[in-house]
């Protein structure tokens, strides 16, 4: 395949697969998840390969989803989106690219800088361990007039309550306090976060990669027996329902009329810097509660 949107390299053990779409912050399209999906496998399947590290290029890992590409094919006899079951469709093609992170034999890391929101943290989460920059940025404000999550891996991580607290709230928790609630597996400054990726694959690369997918895929059988997979299929199936809510219709409403870019202004000034803190009182916040009583 001719890789258009990300990078793919092989060198010392590992494949690197950079997300390349910079400017605008690696935020993802059908195109992307497209080659994605085939490096993973074509890693999965290179013997010299022992780990795939999934990275971002520019100020960010993965800002989400593309608002501009999304939707079906609109050429007569392609699903377009309109219906509950295209909608349903749609989403599950993109799972299914994504669920590969989880499906391939190979372990895989996430290196996660800059935001790595909502759609961005369904490709973080799905990898076997996620490494995180202590000033990274990890939430789904899209849960606030979008949908729901359409993949859930959250409370597998950090458990249903603070997966409630930050899908309810769109909000956003820092590296170092993803770290503090399990969402990832350690936080590092960002100027060390390379090689706190790069010396975990150094590790995997003394191991067989049969004995590195032996040991994955039990453990992902515990999680698959808690039910993580099925939930995946759920997911997708629910985020198609949360869209015929009414915020939602009034969220495309807004971008006809506003544009995309002051839409997302009024729906995330409310929530100041939008980001739940762990170890310390929150208290309550005038512009959310001057908001609330418009």
């Amino acid at each position: 395949m001719d890789y258009r949107e990300i990078r793919y390299e092989v060198e010392d053990g590992r494949a690197r697969i950079t997300l390349s779409r910079p400017k605008t912050h690696n935020a993802m399209t059908p195109r992307l998840l497209e080659e994605l999906e085939h490096a993973l496998w074509e890693a999965d399947d290179d013997t010299a390969v022992h780990c795939v590290l999934l990275r971002g290029e520019g100020a960010s890992f993965c800002s989400g989803y593309d608002l501009t590409a999304l939707g079906g094919k609109k050429e007569e006899g392609h699903r377009t989106g309109r219906t509950h079951d295209d909608d349903i469709w749609l989403i599950e093609q993109n799972n299914r690219r994504i669920r590969t992170l989880w499906e391939m034999h190979k372990p895989s890391i996430a290196q996660v800088h800059g935001n790595c929101l909502a759609g961005g943290t369904d490709l973080a989460l799905a990898c076997d361990i996620v490494i995180a920059a202590e000033d990274a940025r990890i939430g789904f404000p899209a849960a606030r007039s979008m949908g729901a999550l359409p993949n859930n891996l959250w409370m597998y991580h950090c458990g249903p309550q603070w997966a409630k607290r930050l899908q309810l709230t769109g909000d956003s928790v820092t590296g170092t306090d993803a770290e503090k609630i399990g969402l990832v597996m350690k936080a590092v400054p960002a100027d060390v976060l390379e090689d706190e990726v790069e010396g975990l694959a150094d590790r995997f690369s003394l191991i067989d990669p049969d004995l590195l997918a032996a040991n994955k895929r039990i453990t992902n059988l515990a999680l698959e027996l808690m039910g993580a997979q099925t939930l995946q299929r759920l997911a997708g199936e629910n985020d198609a329902r949360a869209h015929r809510a009414r915020a939602v219709r009034d969220y495309g409403r807004s971008i006809k009329e506003h544009g995309l870019k002051e839409t997302l202004r009024r729906r995330d000034e409310p929530f100041g810097e939008g980001y739940a803190r762990v170890h310390e009182p929150e208290g309550r916040s005038h512009s959310v509660r001057a908001m609330r009583d418009r």
